[in-house]
């Protein structure tokens, strides 16, 4: 994709400092970190969002984000680490998909939350029925 930044740092043709890479994934620190150690992992080949991803190709990300959350823990003493993944036009700058590893310590700042909504045990049910019935369904 021509226009795609991610897909540059994929093709080394912009910069990036990259932290590993295999055949298919590629890890490197985030431009705009919320916190240091910051990391986004990415397929190489492009894909907008997670669900638009082969199988396989999702397995190969999240090992990688296995691998690199697991190389940051050791080297950065992390009081844990989040991972967050987005699809679509929200809170989206890059339309590649992506995940990050957000490492986290006792004291820093960074704010990766919601309000919980009110939702009634009948939304719930008809929620559940629904997604259990697509879940269900063959591909």
């Amino acid at each position: 994709m021509p226009d795609c930044v991610f897909c540059s740092i994929a093709a080394d043709s912009s910069p990036a400092y990259r932290l590993y890479e295999d055949e298919n994934t590629l890890a490197f620190l985030d431009i705009k970190p919320a916190i240091r150690g910051h990391t986004l992992v990415i397929p190489k080949t492009h894909h907008v969002t997670l669900t638009d991803m082969p199988e396989d190709l999702v397995a190969d990300v999240f090992r990688t984000v296995q691998r690199v959350a697991a190389a940051l823990e050791s080297t950065h003493e992390l009081d844990g680490f989040n991972t967050a993944q987005s699809n679509g036009k929200t809170r989206q700058e890059v339309f590649h998909a992506h995940v990050h590893i957000i490492p986290r310590y006792e004291d820093d700042n960074v704010a990766l939350g919601w309000s919980p909504e009110d939702i009634d045990e009948l939304t719930q049910q008809e929620i559940a029925a629904s997604l259990r019935g697509e879940l269900d369904s063959p591909s």
